[in-house]
């Protein structure tokens, strides 16, 4: 089947354009918006968390200075030193239980946007054109859904609590600072800006990184689906050492974006750690200068309150205080710049999560579009050229028309197109000229939905999804019932095989039903179209998988069961196709004969040589 080819960069690269990175707080602030009630929970919590936390450094430096200093020294007031000490096990025991809770409610919070994301990400995916997954492969998009969803709920349920409580650890800090050295606070004029303009250079330096991180990953990914689905195949041509060995090249390619993206990332932290030191440093010797110092405080109280809280004199117990607040004050901003590598890491995530969100979906029915009913099932192509891609025609100036109640084979070498038409009859894809009639109307001025159900599709590629055999034929018509199951099991030549399982029809298939074989796969997708009381009938080399006797007896059977309905049959048993009313032979995208299979090999063309091929060949 001719597919628009996958793009060169299977990382799926659809983040937002660069000029949009600020989006993406955005974006993420909404789906938290989406939970208010526990957004203005968490925010309580953490403000009352932190308060209780940070008045501890307060207390312990009341406490040392009730330890009386000069003529009285070694004396102490050992009732404000018990006070200090039994508020500061309360407020830290309260502190750590709404901690705790803080915690909860930020996993809970969490959960919920991944789950929102997730339902997001698929509703965008049943939107999306067929032409996008011949694009991507399905272990990136699984990629996407799965780890980089992960990375950003991680994100969201831990950075952003730690951010969370850093600022109100840093606002509550600096103004305990304030209210004890303001001179002392000098000092972080000059520290906070080196260290905002350093981790601001070191973030736009990985966030590439962190990136390429995720794409390299999804590649991998997409490529250990492909490899596990083709298992049989790989050990049937002894391939096992070829594709260990790509899979080492590609595991390699990943782990060095991810080792770099961390090495270049965690360098954030130890530096900001030098600065914080660098500032405490500075802290404790210029402190110990102000408290040597001294102070007169009835000339600074004679300066009015800014005067006086700038010339106020140092006790130790406040330099305790302030050493310990401006930790606190340092701490967060360390710990903002420990996670920065985790932010860009989710950054880079949430680009490929919106990206696959706002991909951009199959392309709307015009306001004008029209509901196929009453459908009769003459099919029309007139003069269409289609390509999948620009400059390189799959199909020219094909015509071709089909009665109600006819069936056309379709038939031809690999690569003619033939698959290609039954997008265009399906409108998977829309014709670059011509046009596409039923019944004489054009389909882009029909509905897809009542287009498709007009058609019922049996593929070569066979789909069983998890659950019963019964649910699985019924899967196209909701509320059928198993009489009407069992007839069209029958139909389709395979009741006999579902009786004899387990629990018959309530025997459940999972994997895609591995513990069955093709052949019988098919027989159960062929029953599934059966059952669906369309007026067309699309058959891609849907027999391919079962044995001759087992195949004219289907054609047989669907013959007698299907009369009075448009079929397109593509086959390449030309055995199989003899009945037909009508048979295209396609080469190089343009019908080159068409008839029936007498008129064909009466004229000893093309036709008659594929099917002579066959023979020869068998």
């Amino acid at each position: 089947m001719p597919k628009e080819p996958r793009t060169n960069d299977q990382g799926l690269d659809l983040g937002l354009p660069h000029k949009a990175r600020g989006t993406l707080l955005l974006r993420l602030w909404k789906y938290l918006g989406r939970n208010r009630v526990l957004l203005a929970l968490a925010l309580i919590l953490s403000l009352s968390s932190s308060l209780l936390a940070l008045y501890g450094p307060k207390l312990s430096g009341q406490a040392i200075n009730a330890i009386k200093l000069g003529e009285d020294s070694g004396s102490m007031d050992f009732s404000v030193i018990y006070r200090c000490v039994i508020l500061m096990v309360i407020f830290y025991i309260l502190s750590s239980a709404l901690t705790y809770l803080l915690n909860a409610v930020m996993i809970r919070m969490s959960k919920k946007i991944a789950k929102q994301m997730r339902h997001d990400i698929f509703e965008s995916l049943s939107r999306l054109p067929v032409s996008f997954f011949d694009r991507f492969q399905t272990g990136n998009i699984i990629s996407v859904v799965t780890y980089d969803v992960d990375t950003v709920n991680q994100s969201l349920s831990n950075d952003l609590l730690q951010i969370l409580q850093s600022v109100v650890t840093v606002s509550v800090s600096f103004g305990m600072m304030i209210s004890i050295a303001p001179k002392l606070v000098l000092i972080f004029v000059f520290i906070v800006p080196v260290t905002a303009i350093f981790t601001r250079w070191l973030a736009n330096r990985v966030r590439p990184m962190f990136r390429n991180r995720s794409r390299k990953l999804g590649e991998l990914n997409g490529f250990v689906e492909e490899m596990i689905s083709g298992q049989k195949t790989v050990r049937a041509y002894g391939r096992e050492d070829a594709v260990l060995a790509k899979f080492d090249e590609k595991n390699k390619i990943a782990v060095d974006a991810y080792t770099e993206a961390e090495a270049n990332g965690t360098i954030t932290g130890p530096c900001v750690m030098f600065i914080s030191n660098i500032s405490l440093t500075l802290v404790c010797v210029f402190g110990a200068l102000l408290f040597m110092k001294g102070g007169n405080p009835q000339a600074a109280a004679a300066m009015g309150f800014f005067g006086a809280l700038w010339n106020k004199p140092l006790l130790l117990g406040d330099l305790s205080s302030f050493v310990q607040y401006s930790r606190k004050f340092s701490g967060p901003i360390n710990e903002v710049a420990n996670i920065i590598a985790e932010l860009q890491s989710a950054f880079a995530a949430a680009e490929r999560v919106f990206g696959l969100i706002d991909a951009e979906p199959e392309k709307p029915d015009s306001e004008a579009a029209g509901v196929l009913n009453d459908v009769k099932g003459k099919v029309e192509l007139k003069n269409i050229d289609f390509s999948y891609e620009p400059g390189k025609p799959i199909i020219k100036n094909f015509s071709m028309t089909a009665e109600p109640g006819s069936l056309t084979a379709i038939v031809g070498p690999t690569g003619a197109g033939k698959t290609t038409i039954i997008n265009l009859l399906m409108r998977f894809y829309d014709v670059d000229s011509g046009s596409v009639t039923v019944d004489g109307k054009d389909v882009r001025d029909l509905t897809r939905d009542s287009l498709r159900r007009a058609y019922t599709m049996v593929l070569q590629d066979t789909w069983l999804f998890y659950g019963t055999v019964f649910e699985n034929i019924a899967y196209g018509k909701p509320g059928a019932t198993m009489e009407e199951v069992e007839r069209a099991a029958r139909a389709a030549k395979i009741h006999s095989y579902i009786s004899k399982l387990p629990e018959g029809y309530n025997t459940v298939l999972s994997d895609n039903g591995t513990s069955i074989s093709k052949g019988q796969k098919q027989l159960l997708t062929i029953a599934r179209a059966m059952l669906l009381d369309a007026h067309m009938l699309i058959l891609d080399e849907a027999t391919s998988n079962v044995d001759t006797r087992t195949e004219q007896q289907i054609q047989a059977a669907m013959r007698e069961l299907m009369k009075g309905k448009t079929c397109f049959v593509i086959a390449h048993r030309l055995s199989t196709i003899q009945k037909a009313d009508n048979i295209l032979v396609m080469r190089g995208g343009e019908v080159v004969e068409q008839g029936t299979h007498e008129e064909l090999m009466a004229r000893n063309g093309f036709y008659h040589e594929l099917y002579q091929a066959q023979f020869e060949t068998a």
